[in-house]
C-alpha cells in the first residue's frame, strides 16, 4: 500500500480495515462463549448498568451527529464515513451521570442530562461497531458512571512519543470512556513543551546527552552515549488539545514544582539556590537540584504558566509538588533567611509556601491546582486536590481535610509495575500490578466515612517511562490495565465479575491484536501461591479465573497430570511447573518454581507488625515456604516490603529439632528506596519463654540486588525469634533522602 501523504494512524486504519473480514471470524469464534449470542458481539467495556440486545443488526451502517453534538464530528468521522441517518439525541436534565441509548431497526436514539454524558453513549457505539464488523446490533443500554474522574496519565518527559502515537493513546482512552489525559510535560530528564520566553528550555531542558541503559538498580551503571530529547511546540500542544476534546476527553498538563526541575536548571542556573551550572539527567531518580524560592523563580514560573494557561482550557493544572529533597534549601542562606522572615518553622512548610504562591497565580487565572500528595506537608491551600499515589494516606488525609482527591496508588494504578511474574516480562521499574488487581480496586478507602468519601472523585492509571521507550511499549503495559481500571470506575465493587470481564477482555485483545496495538495477554496465566501449612509442608495453590480452565501439575520428572482440586503438596526438590488449557484447547504459558524443602516447612509465623498492605506478600508463610522470590522483581507473592518499620518475627515449629543454620533474602534496590537491614539477631527457645541469641549479623551488603545471607544456629530448639532492623532513614544524596527505606524480605530457610 502506498503510504505517501497519509499518516501512521491513518495507514493503521486502513491496514486494519483490509483484514476486518478474517478479524469477524475471529470474534464469531469468540463470542460464542458464555453470555453472547453466535452473531452479535456485546462484550463491551466497562460494563453497562443495563443491557437488552436482539440477535441481530441495525440496518444503519452510519450517521450524522445533530448539531447539539457537533463538538464530537473529527471523532466520528474517523469511524463513521456516512451520513445516512441522524442520531436522535434528547437532553434529559434529570439522568444525572447517566445516558440511555436506543439501538432501533433504523434509528439510534441518545437520551442523556448533556453533551458529556452523551459522548459516552458514543464510546459505547463505538465498541459495539468495532466489535461487531462495522454493524450496530439492536439494542436498548442504560448506563451510569460510578466516578466523575477517569483518568489516565502519560510520562512523556523519560520517553517521548509523536504527536500520532499521543492521538493514538488518547483513541484508547475514548474507546474505555476516560475523561481526563494527564500529560507530564516537565522532568529532571527533559522538558517537553515549547515556551517562547525562554528559548533555552527547547535547546538545552529538552535533550540529555545520553541515557541510563538496563535497570537504575543494574550495578555498574551504563549509558548509551546518545544524545536524546525534544519537544513539542505550542501548535502540537494544540493540536493534541483539539483532537482530545473532540472525543471528549480533558487535558491536564503536569509542569513539575519545586522538586523535578532539574532540566530547567540545566537551562537556567539562576533558577537554583546554588546558581552553579548542572545538567539535564541521564539517569532516573530525584535530584537536588530544585527551584529556589525567590522571586526571579517566581516570575519565570509565572510566565511560563502564561504560556501553558491558553494551551489547556483544562481547569486543572498539575504542579507536581512529589520527592522534592530540602538539601539546596537546608544548605540556603537566602532560603534560611526566607523561613525566618516568613515564620515557617521547617523547609516542609517552605515547600508548601512555595506551592502556594503558585497556586495562588493560578487561581487568580480561574485555575486549580492538582499535586502529588506530598503537597499536604507543611499545609495546603484551600481547593487544592490531592493525587495519591503513595498508597492511600494521603488521600484520606485530604478527603477528611475537605479537599478533592484522585486515588492512584502504586498498589493498584501504576502501569509502569510489571503486570506478570512471568519471567520473560520486559524490564520494569518494580512491584507487581496485574490486571485482576487494578480491576479489583475499590477507589473509596474503608477508612472513610460516608460524608468523607464524596471528596474522592475518581482515579487515574500512571504509565511512567523510565523503562519504555517505544510506544508498543506503552500499550504493552498500559493497554489491558487501562481496560481494567475503566471497568473499576465506572462500576461498584459489588457489581463486578472478574472472570466473566476476562472472557470480554478476550474479543478486545482479538480486536486489538488485530489492529496492531500490543495489548498484554495474561489470561492465560496460572496464579501460584505456595504456602507453608503445619500438618502437610509446603502447599501450591493453583488458580487460574479464566472461565473452564484445566489445570496442570509437570512434575520434576517432566510428567503432565491434571489437577483435580487445585492444589498440589510439594515434597521432591526440584523445577514444579503448572499450566492451564482453556475449553478449547488452547494452552497457556508454563508457570515454573523451584523448590527446596527446609525444616520451616512445617512451621508457623507470627509477625510483630503485619508487612505493608501495598507488598503483603501471598500469604504470611511464603517467608517460610521454600521458594525463593525473585531476583529483579521485588513485588509479587513471596516478597514483602515493611515501610520505615522493623521486621520482627516469632517463628514456631512443629517439634524440637536441631538446627545448624538460617539464610535470609533481602532485596537492594536503592531507586525504589529500597535498603538492606542493619542487622538481623536471632533468639532460639525450647519452652517458648526463655531465649537465648544464638545469631547476629551487623555487616550485610551485596553488588547485587538481592543479599543472601546464612548464619550458623548451631542448636536445638523448638521457637525462634527473630529482629531484621530497617535501614531507616535515607540519607542526604540518595533517592528518596529523608524519608523512611523500605525493607523486603523474602524466604527465611532453616537447615
Amino acid at each position: 500500500m502506498d503510504r505517501i501523504g497519509i499518516s501512521d494512524r491513518q495507514y493503521l486504519f486502513l491496514f486494519a480495515m483490509t483484514r476486518i473480514a478474517l478479524y469477524s471470524l475471529t470474534l464469531l469464534l469468540i463470542s460464542s462463549c458464555g453470555l453472547t449470542p453466535s452473531h452479535v458481539n456485546m462484550d463491551m467495556i466497562p460494563l453497562p448498568d443495563e443491557l437488552s440486545f436482539e440477535d441481530n443488526y441495525s440496518k444503519i451502517t452510519s450517521f450524522s451527529l445533530p448539531e447539539s453534538l457537533e463538538i464530537y464530528d473529527d471523532w466520528i468521522s474517523e469511524w463513521n464515513k456516512g451520513t445516512s441517518y441522524d442520531i436522535e439525541f434528547i437532553e434529559d436534565k434529570l439522568m444525572t451521570d447517566s445516558y440511555q441509548l436506543d439501538i432501533e431497526r433504523s434509528a439510534i436514539k441518545i437520551k442523556a442530562p448533556s453533551v458529556i454524558e452523551a459522548r459516552n453513549a458514543l464510546s459505547t457505539l463505538l465498541q459495539l461497531r468495532e466489535l461487531n464488523n462495522g454493524k450496530y446490533p439492536i439494542a436498548s443500554i442504560s448506563d451510569k458512571v460510578e466516578f466523575e474522574y477517569r483518568g489516565m496519565h502519560l510520562d512523556v518527559c523519560r520517553h517521548m512519543f509523536s504527536v500520532d502515537e499521543i492521538k493514538q493513546y488518547l483513541d484508547y482512552l475514548a474507546f474505555y470512556k476516560f475523561n481526563n489525559f494527564h500529560w507530564h510535560l516537565t522532568e529532571d530528564q527533559g522538558w517537553r513543551i515549547e515556551i517562547k520566553k525562554y528559548p533555552k528550555l527547547q535547546t538545552i531542558a529538552a535533550f540529555r546527552d545520553e541515557t541510563l541503559v538496563g535497570h537504575y538498580n543494574d550495578q555498574p551503571q551504563k549509558y548509551d552515549g546518545k544524545k536524546y530529547g525534544g519537544f513539542y511546540t505550542q501548535e502540537e500542544v494544540k493540536d493534541v488539545v483539539a483532537y482530545a476534546k473532540s472525543r471528549g476527553i480533558q487535558v491536564i498538563p503536569e509542569i513539575e514544582l519545586p522538586g523535578h526541575a532539574r532540566a530547567a536548571i540545566a537551562a537556567y542556573p539562576e533558577l537554583g539556590c546554588s546558581g552553579e551550572e548542572t545538567t539535564v539527567a541521564t539517569k532516573w531518580g530525584v535530584f537536588d537540584e530544585v527551584y529556589c524560592p525567590k522571586e526571579e523563580t517566581f516570575s519565570f514560573l509565572k510566565d511560563v504558566m502564561d504560556e501553558i494557561i491558553p494551551l489547556f482550557p483544562s481547569k486543572y493544572i498539575h504542579i507536581g509538588g512529589d520527592e522534592c529533597p530540602k538539601t539546596s534549601w537546608k544548605n540556603s542562606e537566602f532560603c534560611q533567611q526566607l523561613m525566618k522572615q516568613k515564620g515557617l518553622k521547617d523547609e516542609y512548610e517552605l515547600q508548601s509556601y512555595f506551592i502556594g504562591e503558585i497556586a495562588d497565580y493560578l487561581a487568580s487565572k480561574g485555575k486549580t491546582i492538582i499535586g502529588w500528595d506530598e503537597i499536604l506537608e507543611g499545609g495546603l491551600n484551600e481547593g487544592s486536590v490531592v493525587m495519591s499515589w503513595r498508597g492511600e494516606k494521603g488521600g484520606i488525609e485530604a478527603a477528611r481535610a475537605g479537599h478533592e482527591v484522585i486515588m492512584t496508588p502504586g498498589s493498584h494504578c501504576y502501569f509502569d509495575h510489571y503486570q506478570s511474574t512471568h519471567p520473560n516480562e520486559p524490564v520494569a521499574i518494580g512491584g507487581l500490578t496485574t490486571v485482576e488487581d487494578v480491576y479489583n480496586y475499590n477507589v473509596i478507602p474503608n477508612e472513610l466515612t460516608e460524608n468523607e468519601a464524596k471528596f474522592v472523585k475518581g482515579a487515574q492509571g500512571n504509565v511512567w517511562t523510565e523503562y519504555i521507550s517505544s510506544f508498543k511499549h506503552v500499550e504493552y503495559m498500559a493497554l489491558a490495565r487501562m481496560t481494567a481500571l475503566s471497568e473499576a470506575l465506572w462500576n461498584p465493587v459489588a457489581s463486578r465479575n472478574f472472570p466473566e470481564y476476562q472472557r470480554r477482555l478476550m474479543s478486545h485483545h482479538s480486536y486489538w491484536t488485530f489492529l496492531g496495538a500490543n495489548m498484554a495477554n495474561h489470561q492465560y496465566d496460572v496464579s501460584i501461591k505456595i504456602v507453608a501449612d503445619p500438618l502437610k509442608g509446603s502447599v501450591a495453590l493453583v488458580e487460574n479465573k479464566l472461565l473452564n480452565a484445566r489445570l496442570f501439575h509437570t512434575n520434576i520428572q517432566g510428567e503432565n497430570a491434571e489437577l483435580s482440586s487445585g492444589s498440589v503438596i510439594l515434597e521432591d526438590e526440584g523445577i514444579h511447573g503448572f499450566f492451564m488449557n482453556d475449553e478449547k484447547g488452547r494452552c497457556g504459558k508454563k508457570t515454573s518454581i523451584k523448590f527446596v524443602p527446609h525444616k520451616l516447612n512445617r512451621a508457623t509465623i507470627d509477625f510483630d507488625v503485619p508487612p505493608s498492605s501495598s507488598y503483603p506478600g501471598a500469604d504470611p508463610t511464603v517467608l517460610i515456604n521454600g521458594v525463593n522470590g525473585s531476583d529483579e522483581k521485588y513485588g509479587g507473592d513471596e516478597w514483602m516490603g515493611f515501610a520505615g518499620q522493623d521486621f520482627g518475627a516469632k517463628i514456631t515449629l512443629n517439634e524440637e529439632m536441631d538446627l545448624n543454620d538460617i539464610s535470609f533474602r533481602f532485596f537492594k534496590g536503592e531507586g525504589q528506596w529500597i535498603y538492606l537491614p542493619k542487622s538481623i539477631v536471632v533468639q532460639a527457645s525450647s519452652d517458648g519463654e526463655s531465649y537465648a541469641e544464638v545469631a547476629k549479623s551487623t555487616s550485610i551488603s551485596t553488588d547485587t540486588k538481592v543479599a543472601e545471607i546464612q548464619l550458623p544456629l548451631n542448636t536445638n530448639a523448638k521457637y525462634l525469634r527473630i529482629v531484621v532492623k530497617n535501614h531507616g532513614e535515607i540519607q542526604k544524596g540518595k533517592q528518596g533522602a529523608g524519608h523512611e527505606a523500605w525493607l523486603f524480605i523474602d524466604e527465611i530457610r532453616v537447615n
